[in-house]
């Protein structure tokens, strides 16, 4: 008796924290999605009940902001980054850019969130993040907000596609070659009609074997070199 209990004791006694309820519940949303992440899988993946569960986070919708969170500050980390205020930005934006092709559910979930102002410090981190890099570049307090705001806007967006296109490829299936697919479209595109689509097809060729990630920090910075050249509060450009 004394031996079995012995051998019990440190499954009754493990910490159930907050902190392995959200890694596991990542776990299995990296897995199966949103749909795969409820308490009765949570309960198996970590051995308890959910009671136990239920006395750190409330519902479902807690546990995927808690999720998202935790994604999130891994993948940017702490506002103060080092460097120039360029070099945080980027790392900012390449740390989401990883974290959303990592893991697919979280692009949409962020979108939601913010969608239904449901932000709690996400956001607020991510605001943070950027905006103090773009107070050290230089740029003109009344273009704080809007400056910050389109960057973050085009963090999200392009990052949130990136992860769409990735997973829209793994539908494909697993044989699915990503050149032979860019080249595809391209080919499609070189065949357009050239009266209604002189552009597209002058750029077909270059979207052949482009890569998403250098794109993606491309746009980065051809933002920050608007941001740079925007007039002092009350100037005017030259």
């Amino acid at each position: 008796m004394t031996t079995t209990g012995q051998r019990r004791s440190p499954r009754r006694t493990e910490a159930l924290s907050r902190e392995r309820i959200v890694g596991a519940s990542v776990e299995l949303l990296d897995a199966a999605g949103e749909g795969g992440l409820t308490f009765r899988a949570l309960s198996e993946r970590l051995a308890t009940g959910p009671g136990a569960i239920y006395h750190h986070v409330a519902n479902k919708d807690e546990l995927l902001g808690a999720a998202v969170e935790a994604v999130v500050i891994e993948a940017v980390g702490a506002p103060g980054a080092q460097g120039t205020p360029e070099d945080a930005i980027r790392a900012v934006a390449t740390g989401l850019f990883d974290a959303a092709d990592a893991h697919p559910w979280l692009a949409p979930q962020l979108a939601g969130r913010i969608a239904r102002s449901q932000w709690g410090t996400v956001v607020p981190r991510l605001f943070e993040s950027l905006g103090r890099q773009i107070r050290a570049l230089g740029a003109p307090e009344g273009a704080w907000f809007t400056a910050t705001s389109a960057l973050l806007h085009y963090i999200l967006g392009a990052a949130g596609q990136n992860a769409t296109n990735t997973e829209k490829a793994h539908a494909l299936g697993p044989d699915t070659d990503r050149a032979e697919f860019l080249d595809a479209v391209s080919t499609a595109w070189e065949r357009l009609d050239p009266d209604d689509y002189p552009f597209t097809r002058a750029v077909a060729d270059q979207m052949r074997g482009h890569d998403d990630r250098e794109q993606f920090l491309a746009g980065v910075d051809l933002m920050l070199a608007g941001i740079a050249s925007l007039p002092p509060s009350g100037g005017t450009a030259t």
